[in-house]
């Protein structure tokens, strides 16, 4: 299963997608996290420390020469070995669980909107690489995105099964996600999901355009809110099981009829 993550900048996207990674390896599932978001905070809330984060493709002159060029370039370069060969692999802690799966993360970085064409070799690999896992990979790939999912292009959107789209309980926060929703839509993904976070009960929503209709309403965690002052992994707090319950909850989500 393919599973992106779009919103606002600072909403807990990145938090969520690790969240879920971590949840579903746990259950035994092989996981995939991108990072493709300009902050590359994804490997740090998994637990990584800085100076073991792996370099993102986008700063790989060489791969980028190696496989677009730098005169001509191939719009359609052979990527099929870069997921394994470039990502890492992440701890998974499930003591008395299941066997756990394999999780690995994938360091990317920025990719620029699809109508910018291929003036930038670094981005056409990027583009390159994300539509090879979202439409070859066999396990769960979770990609954490900007703002926004229109740098996937309607070729890759074709291979997403879910958007989840986290949003605060803010009118601000909610017309971004309402403006991802629909742009979303019109590339054809209908199967969305609005995680609203940090919310106070389940406060009635208004009604945009746009605005998925399956939502999942995320509790503020207090143990999350102390951890983030001393720590940047988002893993393996207090609250684990109301984490697992919002994961259960997300999946569940995905799975109704649009």
């Amino acid at each position: 299963m393919k599973i992106a993550f779009a919103g606002k900048g600072g909403v807990g996207k990145t938090t969520l997608c690790a969240w879920l990674g971590d949840y579903l390896a746990r259950q035994g599932h092989d996981v995939l996290l991108v990072d493709a978001d300009t902050a590359l905070s994804l490997g740090q809330a998994c637990g990584l420390e800085a100076e073991d984060l792996p370099v993102p493709l986008y700063a790989r002159e060489d791969l980028i020469r190696e496989r677009i060029g730098s005169g001509y370039l191939s719009l359609n370069p052979d990527v099929s070995d870069l997921p394994e060969e470039l990502s890492v692999d992440l701890p998974v802690h499930n003591v008395g669980g299941p066997r756990p799966g394999r999780k690995r993360l994938l360091t990317m970085g920025s990719i620029t909107g699809a109508g910018d064409g291929c003036a930038c070799a670094a981005n056409a690999l990027l583009k390159s690489v994300l539509a090879h896992l979202v439409l070859q990979e066999e396990n769960f790939v979770l990609v954490d995105l900007e703002a926004g999912v229109e740098h996937l292009g309607r070729g890759t959107v074709a291979g997403v099964d879910a958007l989840v789209v986290v949003s605060e309980p803010s009118r601000r926060s909610l017309e971004t996600a309402a403006r991802v929703g629909a742009l979303a839509g019109d590339l054809g993904l209908a199967r969305q999901v609005l995680a609203v976070n940090r919310g106070i009960g389940e406060p009635e929503l208004p009604a945009m355009t746009g605005l998925p209709k399956n939502v999942v309403h995320l509790p503020i965690l207090p143990s999350l809110v102390d951890r983030q002052l001393t720590q940047a992994s988002v893993l393996n707090l207090p609250d684990g099981a109301l984490v697992d319950a919002v994961c259960a909850r997300l999946l569940a989500a995905m799975t109704q009829d649009t």
